[in-house]
């Protein structure tokens, strides 16, 4: 076998399924809380007390999970480097989660780039995925132009996570992080979105572009996912291009990097891009997978901790002049992937490139997952329709008992 050649069976060990990590994540999530409840009560007890229990570096360390202020003033490769980690990225939905019309919201994504907008300092900067910046212009949000009736103190700042859409030169507003110094990174998905309508409104943000505010923003109309949720966020009409839909846990807490308890589901009648397409906006003949090169040889997934595909040998890694951090392409040849209860446990793939340098990260393995089941046995929307179905059928049973045992 030739030594660029990864066409081999890959063992992999147990790696837990999508509903499991769900499920973990949650709980990381509540004890996350408690410990930051237990954090700010030793706190404010060193402070009643007159203590000094806790020095001031120790403090700002225990409550630095996010400073916009700081942020928002690195320049060049540093704000690069720190905005491209901020996002909170939805995995692709691999299987359906249970209780999806209780514990669930869904909405139409918008085609356009993804990006975090930052206001601050009478002024508003928008950063793409990479971290690099997409527009720097005035609006209307908290502190984000200079002018008397939006003007405010250093820590009137906001943080909103947007997809641009290039056809009407809108922000659409999919989740609200800070909103006038106030961080929401804690807050339920729930919380976040009912407060995300009411200030966007309240503040001129969704007013038509002007002087001293330069683009439009809009709120993405977010559903609970019943049946009528659902259909309306599939099939409805829309003020924009659809790219799939997003689900959205209700309880799940805005987490920086990818996370199980926000999903991205695609097919060809809601989305122009379902399965991977090459540089020439082909659908390339077999599947392609862009993974990260590790200083051992391995290559990886975007995923913490990364899943591993394969390895490839020192001696082409020199010759190739491929370095560790390196983005790899590798095409899924005929042996293809082969699962266990939702366990990655052999592959198929032979190395063929690297990929274009505009881009930041490997593929996650749920992305991995999604385009080979698009290419062998889709998850479709009958799918999700039957799995809300059946929950709906069992609450009614359920219902139904309870009167049964009153009467």
């Amino acid at each position: 076998m030739a030594p660029h050649d990864l066409r081999r069976w890959i063992k992999r060990v147990s790696i837990s399924d999508q509903q499991k990590r769900r499920d973990i994540a949650l709980q990381r999530q509540q004890q996350n809380r408690r410990d930051s409840q237990h954090q700010a009560r030793l706190l404010a007890t060193s402070i009643l007390s007159l203590q000094p229990e806790l020095e001031p570096e120790e403090v700002e360390k225990s409550f630095s999970h996010f400073d916009v202020i700081r942020a928002s003033k690195l320049k060049g490769s540093e704000a690069r480097q720190w905005f491209s980690h901020q996002l909170m990225l939805p995995e692709w939905m691999i299987d359906v989660p249970p209780r999806l019309n209780q514990d669930w919201y869904v909405f139409a994504r918008p085609s356009g780039k993804r990006c975090f907008v930052v206001s601050s300092d009478g002024t508003t900067v928008s950063r793409l995925r990479n971290g690099s910046v997409l527009h720097h212009f005035p609006s209307n949000l908290p502190n984000g132009a200079r002018t008397k009736d939006n003007s405010g103190p250093a820590h009137s700042f906001c943080l909103l996570d947007c997809i641009f859409h290039e056809q009407d030169q809108t922000y659409y507003v999919i989740d609200m992080v800070c909103w006038s110094g106030y961080s929401y990174y804690d807050c339920s998905a729930e919380f976040r979105f009912f407060w995300l309508n009411s200030k966007l409104a309240e503040n001129g943000a969704c007013d038509p572009p002007s002087l001293y505010h330069r683009y439009r923003f809009s709120v993405v109309p977010i559903l609970n996912c019943d049946q009528m949720g659902l259909h309306a966020a599939y099939a409805g009409t829309a003020p924009y291009v659809k790219d799939g839909l997003l689900f959205y846990n209700k309880h799940a807490h805005y987490q920086t990097g990818n996370t199980p308890l926000a999903l991205v589901w695609k097919d060809e009648s809601c989305s122009q891009y379902v399965i991977d397409t090459d540089s020439k906006g082909q659908i390339p003949s077999q599947q392609q997978v862009v993974l990260e090169l590790q200083e051992d040889g391995n290559v990886t997934t975007s995923d913490d901790p990364p899943v591993i595909f394969g390895s490839l040998n020192r001696e082409f890694v020199e010759q190739s002049g491929l370095r560790f951090g390196n983005l790899l392409r590798f095409a899924v040849s005929d042996g293809g992937m082969k699962f266990a209860d939702g366990k990655l446990e052999m592959a198929d793939i032979h190395y063929a490139g690297k990929t274009n340098k505009a881009r930041a990260f490997a593929d996650t393995y749920s992305k991995v997952l999604f385009q080979y089941s698009a290419r062998h046995s889709p998850l479709r929307m009958d799918d999700l329709i039957v799995s809300i179905s059946s929950s709906h059928d069992y609450q009614l049973d359920e219902t139904n008992k309870d009167i049964e045992m009153a009467g």
